[in-house]
């Protein structure tokens, strides 16, 4: 297994068009275009686990916050449109999630390679969160964090 790539600030953030949990596309590029703001680009490995609702909710309970600040906020996840659409229900989160079960976007982002669990090595999903640019590029970028207090951490670095 090799490493996965990692972002880093003034990169080209990869375009991407992945569905939401209603089935709807969303691309990047459109979304920056359309918002002219900076995207909060977050990735988790399962929608409705004890770790990913937490941060979810982090985000959900302090989006007003990243909005008033001028960030939109994008949870990123392999899951199916019908477990995005589930997970955003039964935690009232009113930001987008979009699906990339083929994880060619997670890969693409450094989200998606070796990690430990439970002190084995595995392929999976890399807790991280990258935040793009209204130009397109990467501002910042955070791997392998912790679910609990990251989006405090984010929003310190962010001056939110």
């Amino acid at each position: 297994m090799s490493d996965p790539i990692r972002l880093e600030t003034g990169d080209k953030a990869p375009d991407f068009t992945l569905e939401d949990a209603d089935g709807a596309p969303v691309t990047l590029s459109e979304v920056l275009n359309r918002t002219g703001k900076s995207v909060v680009l977050y990735f988790y490995p399962a929608a409705m686990t004890p770790g990913c609702t937490t941060e979810a909710c982090d985000f959900r309970d302090n989006l007003r916050d990243f909005d008033a600040a001028g960030f939109t906020v994008i949870g990123v996840s392999p899951d199916t449109t019908d477990k995005l659409a589930k997970f955003r229900d039964k935690e009232g989160l009113t930001f987008t999630l979009v699906g990339d079960p083929g994880k060619d976007t997670l890969r693409a982002y450094g989200a998606f390679g070796e990690k430990k669990n439970y002190g084995r090595l595995v392929q999976g999903v890399i807790r991280s969160t990258v935040i793009v640019g209204a130009d397109g590029k990467v501002a910042k970028a955070f791997y392998n964090v912790k679910a609990t207090g990251h989006v405090d951490r984010v929003k310190r670095e962010l001056g939110v």
